[in-house]
């Protein structure tokens, strides 16, 4: 297929040079043109060297009003999609918004998938993502040749885009609340004298642990805060967790107060850093200092 691949973040980059890795022809946009390079290196080539109609279009950008602007504002980049074409949408958005998305482009004549994404960038780079997916039986069909090359599994949610994106939330809730938990529980074991390497250690293989948890403590413990996922992206995550739940009604104590955390460590200097700085914030509540915190 020839798709049209928008964002090649550390997550994009991946998802498109598996595409290219399957035998689809990639042509990527990201507003970052070393990212266009890298995957001008992996068999990938950029916007702008034809004119062909694409058959699919797939997003991975930062959020709502980014996905609006590169599918049907400022930049429009459905105008490249030939007839009946289908847009795959994997940034994290409310279920309103993937629903409203969804009928622009059904009424432009394109099926639309709603379909966020997790598993992180060594996920991405191998082809093995888990796909949360809603929307229409064609999108599906018209989509699976692409969601086979990106995706280990794919999650068919329903025959509408919102559900993708609710569940994308129910994820974003639970790894931002251990995320969270995570820099809590290390500055704690290193409030306590323990070795940063020995929590995680005995910690991963015991019943308090979690794949946020394994995954992210070793950054505490190696000093290593290199933004893969920086600390903002949960303002904007959890963000739209409490969005969604006040609209239904529901509090949702336990990932407010995890919001209220990244908000603090965003305003203490740490919002462009790996969200696992949000060890070092609780971490400088109490004196403690841990490895690369200067």
């Amino acid at each position: 297929m020839l798709v049209d691949f928008v964002g090649l973040g550390s997550m994009g980059l991946g998802m498109a040079v598996s595409l290219v890795r399957a035998g689809h022809i990639v042509r990527g946009y990201d507003p970052d043109t070393a990212r266009v390079d890298m995957l001008c290196a992996q068999g990938g080539s950029p916007f702008g060297e034809d004119d062909a109609q694409a058959d699919a279009l797939v997003s991975v950008v930062l959020n709502a009003d980014q996905t609006r602007a590169v599918l049907f504002g400022d930049q429009d980049v459905s105008q490249r999609l030939r007839a009946t074409g289908v847009i795959l949408s994997c940034a994290t958005v409310s279920p309103a918004f993937a629903a409203e998305m969804e009928a622009v482009a059904k009424a432009r004549g394109f099926s639309y998938l709603d379909a966020p994404i997790s598993g992180g960038a060594i996920k991405a780079a191998a082809g093995q993502l888990s796909i949360m997916a809603s929307g229409s039986a064609d999108a599906f069909t018209t989509s699976a040749p692409l969601l086979e090359a990106m995706a280990e599994t794919v999650h068919r949610l329903g025959d509408h885009a919102g559900a993708g994106s609710a569940m994308k939330a129910v994820n974003q809730l639970l790894a931002g609340v251990h995320i969270a938990a995570m820099g809590e529980a290390m500055a704690f074991g290193a409030s306590q004298g323990l070795d940063a390497a020995q929590v995680v250690e005995v910690i991963s293989a015991s019943a308090g642990t979690s794949w946020m948890f394994e995954n992210r403590a070793p950054h505490v413990v190696e000093g290593d805060y290199t933004p893969r996922s920086k600390v903002d992206i949960w303002l904007k995550d959890l963000g739209i967790v409490g969005d969604i739940a006040a609209a239904s009604g529901l509090p949702v104590p336990i990932s407010a107060n995890a919001l209220a955390q990244f908000r603090a460590a965003s305003e203490a200097g740490l919002g462009q850093e790996d969200d696992a700085a949000i060890a070092k914030y609780f971490a400088r509540q109490g004196g403690v200092k841990l490895v690369g915190d200067s």
